[in-house]
């Protein structure tokens, strides 16, 4: 959805960059927390977003995700540290923000009793311009559910409510998009049809910044960051939080896979195990432990159709790993 408490103002001129900020950042955040009560929400949280850049937040539910961009956007005050998105500053400067902000919130927000072409005109109209004059920004994403624009938007299937919500977040030409699991409860065609709607935005200069619960969309992003209990664990590319794993990882699968998982738990061998699909991963202490070892060990305890092998481990795995350290 789109800011639509932004009062009739008229248009200002926005800065891009404060003097201290490097030209080629669009978000900085520096040693952000909140808290709700005894409730810790985000402790400490720092990092950069590059201009242009596609930034993932990966994370499950209750990690921070939320109430981190709740502050990114203006809606909620930290309690500590300081955040600037194109140079203006998340609390002093909120009226100011929220002219270059595209907010797409986790629960679907636009008026579900008003037509597709209702709400995009709503939210255009907020910001003093029309459909017509963005259209070519929102034209690849509004053009598939354009045949629907009389229909109202609580009709829509959960993809189509996406790509409307979507729409109306662009279609004031926003310079940063934050998206808050804009991919959560919809089907899987529908979630690599929005994914590849964001590579083309971020073709077209356009900061995103989107979190996610699915490990597996992180590879989609430039960087991502691994957030667990309202702190940051990780930050880097995708590919260099795979290759900064640095254990073996093993694929186990045998018959009985309830009891195949507490065995490898008691594994004394064993640092880890977590189910992924019908094979267990197994992350042994020592590199050295060979896949004979972990086939005699099972079949001792009476296990069938035993396989082992070994794999590169996926962005879920290094989460796992990272929560195992924190431990």
């Amino acid at each position: 959805m789109c800011f639509y408490f932004i009062g009739n103002t008229p248009p200002v001129s926005l800065p891009l960059v404060t003097e201290n900020m490097p030209s080629n950042i669009s978000i900085q955040v520096s040693g952000l927390a909140r808290h709700f009560g005894n409730k810790t929400a985000l402790n400490d949280v720092s990092f950069d977003v590059a201009k242009g850049e596609l930034f993932g937040f990966i994370g499950p539910d209750g990690a921070g995700k939320t109430t981190l961009f709740r502050i990114l956007t203006s809606l909620l005050l930290p309690d500590a540290g300081s955040a600037t998105v194109e140079g203006l500053d998340v609390v002093k400067d909120y009226k100011k923000l929220r002219e270059i902000l595209g907010y797409m919130p986790g629960r679907f927000s636009l008026y579900q009793d008003l037509s597709v072409e209702e709400n995009l005109r709503f939210f255009a109209g907020i910001f003093r311009t029309t459909p017509e004059a963005n259209y070519d920004l929102v034209k690849d994403i509004y053009s598939q559910i354009e045949p629907f624009r009389k229909r109202k938007a609580g009709k829509l299937s959960g993809g189509m409510k996406q790509k409307l919500a979507l729409s109306c977040a662009l279609i004031h030409k926003p310079e940063v998009l934050v998206l808050d699991e804009p991919t959560t409860g919809v089907d899987a065609v529908s979630r690599i049809e929005f994914w590849e709607m964001l590579a083309r935005l971020r073709s077209s200069g356009i900061t995103i910044v989107v979190s996610t619960p699915y490990m597996d969309e992180a590879s989609r992003c430039d960087r991502v960051a691994l957030i667990q209990n309202g702190g940051i664990m990780s930050i880097d590319t995708p590919a260099a939080i795979r290759k900064n794993f640095g254990r073996a990882l093993w694929a186990v699968k045998a018959d009985d896979a309830y009891r195949l998982l507490a065995d490898l738990r008691r594994f004394k061998a064993g640092r880890s195990a977590f189910p992924f699909g019908e094979y267990i991963h197994l992350v042994p202490d020592d590199e050295r432990l060979k896949p004979a070892e972990i086939e005699s060990y099972l079949q001792a305890l009476g296990h069938s159709h035993i396989s082992v092998r070994q794999i590169e481990p996926s962005i879920e795995d290094c989460f796992m790993e990272m929560m195992k350290d924190s431990e």
